[in-house]
């Protein structure tokens, strides 16, 4: 599939030949040290940094806290604490920093935020969980 969109630093169009497609949610593993978890996703143009379950976290073995930020959150504000995390998202595995957050009452345990879908990923709302159209 071949997608064609502006982009803001060259002037003209450019072949989005290279770039992930993902829908709204979408099927994910997290990779920790020991062990890779699969989980559900939520992808969140909205969101500046991914954000994963404290027991999730703790199950994978995540760590070390690198540094500790001020997150504005639907759930209001707070400071959480940053960890590295590896996701496979489709045929990707992309290394960034998250959020580590009490997400047991949200339908997600993994929010994917900016940070990693800048990474050459395009949102598509018609892909379905499994990233197909």
């Amino acid at each position: 599939m071949f997608l064609i969109f502006w982009d803001k630093d060259i002037v003209g169009y450019k072949m989005a030949q290279d770039k992930t497609i993902v829908g709204f949610e979408s099927k994910i593993k997290i990779i920790g040290p020991n062990k890779t978890i699969e989980s559900m996703a939520r992808i969140d143009t909205g969101a500046r940094t991914c954000s994963i379950d404290m027991k999730l976290a703790a199950e994978l073995n995540l760590g070390p806290i690198i540094e500790t930020r001020f997150v504005n959150s639907a759930s209001g504000h707070s400071v959480r604490p940053i960890m590295k995390a590896k996701f496979k998202i489709q045929d990707r595995i992309i290394e960034t920093d998250v959020t580590i957050a009490n997400r047991s009452h949200l339908k997600y345990p993994v929010l994917i935020g900016r940070n990693l879908l800048n990474k050459d990923f395009i949102i598509d709302p018609s892909v379905d969980k499994k990233g197909e159209e």
